[in-house]
């Protein structure tokens, strides 16, 4: 009578088998990852469509973002090409992050990633200092047709800034995939500033190297590369296309 073998369920979910040799966790990671991805890809794909179905009277991004703090003239994409600086050098700072954490370098690894914090808390700052412009507008503003609730109808008028159903740039679906795009990324930014705070605390208290490894570091610098490859696409498209 032949007998089955046995399989022990401990060993069978532990991670570091064949082929991927990877654990659970960051097995799962890359799961997520992939569905993120698949979003972000429909919204820009999206907003391809949309693009191209106004192209004749859709804005020119160099011509909307041209603020920057502390200079009155404008400097055509500078202070968004300066947000894409500062999110990709916290890249590279998770990236000695994550290398220090596998020479059980803890002293490295609460340095970078303190930086990386930084980093990715200066980046969602940015983005509120550059959405409170674009909300408020230029001085000159420009002449839109505006629903009069009084007279119901529509009127013309000179607008100011831009929300989701009228702005000074041009048609409405501008400033509508420019909120939920930059918007949606900034949500993953600071969740992920949020979490590596976290990481960060454990990291200083130690929990990581009594367990003799730093794969924690190294499952939300996943995540923290993801958001600022994400952001490259959604520079490109969005701000330079």
């Amino acid at each position: 009578m032949a007998h089955t073998a046995e399989i022990d369920t401990k060993e069978a979910w532990s991670g570091g088998q064949s082929p991927f040799r990877v654990s659970y966790g960051k097995m799962f990671m890359w799961f997520f990852l992939v569905s993120d991805a698949l979003t972000f890809g429909g919204l820009l794909i999206s907003y391809g469509f949309i693009r191209h179905k106004y192209a004749e009277v859709w804005p020119k991004a160099e011509n909307v973002f041209t603020h920057f703090p502390f200079v009155e003239q404008h400097l055509p994409l500078a202070y968004v090409g300066l947000m894409t600086f500062i999110l990709i050098m916290s890249s590279v700072t998770m990236v000695l992050a994550v290398e220090a954490g596998k020479r059980m370098d803890k002293r490295g690894v609460i340095v970078w990633m303190f930086w990386t914090i930084v980093g990715g808390a200066a980046f969602v700052g940015s983005q509120a200092w550059e959405w409170f412009h674009f909300i408020v507008g230029t001085e000159e503003g420009a002449l839109r047709n505006v629903w009069d609730m009084a007279q119901g109808k529509y009127v013309q008028q000179t607008w100011h800034g831009a929300n989701m159903v009228v702005n000074e740039y041009g048609v409405p679906q501008f400033a509508n995939y420019f909120f939920f795009i930059t918007g949606f990324h900034g949500t993953h930014v600071f969740s992920g500033v949020v979490i590596n705070f976290i990481i960060f605390l454990n990291v200083i208290k130690g929990i990581y190297h009594k367990r003799g490894h730093y794969e924690m570091v190294e499952k939300v610098g996943l995540y923290w590369h993801f958001v600022d490859l994400v952001w490259v696409f959604v520079f490109t498209f969005f701000y330079l296309l």
